[in-house]
């Protein structure tokens, strides 16, 4: 089990297949569109589709001359929210700390320019 968690955290490392995610979480898009919507070279998109169906994440179907992708397990909308909020708190927490260092080396200054 761990295994299989661990192919599913590679299979989200990297950041196209996340822009891929969030292409698909407004529904069902051919292959066509996605590489429109993410200007990459089909090649790549298909390479990083198929790596995202391999994990169970997406579901394929062929619709005429085209191949349709979806989400198939709405968890992985679930829990990219919660790493992106993660992400934006600890950013927050990052930016609060270094506004609060400038406006202290803003003092500084001003008291070694009084000297």
């Amino acid at each position: 089990m761990t295994e299989r968690v661990a192919r599913r955290f590679r299979a989200l490392a990297e950041p196209m297949r996340l822009r891929i995610l969030q292409v698909l979480e407004g529904g069902e898009k051919s292959v066509t569109e996605i590489v429109e919507l993410l200007g990459s070279s089909q090649s790549n998109i298909s390479r990083h589709l198929k790596a995202l169906c391999q994990e169970g994440l997406l579901e394929r179907r062929r619709a005429g001359l085209n191949v349709c992708y979806r989400i198939a397990d709405p968890m992985v909308n679930r829990l990219c929210d919660l790493i992106c909020r993660g992400v934006a708190e600890q950013t927050r927490s990052q930016l609060a700390e270094l506004e609060s260092f400038s406006a202290a080396r803003g003092t500084d200054t001003e008291l070694l320019g009084s000297k």
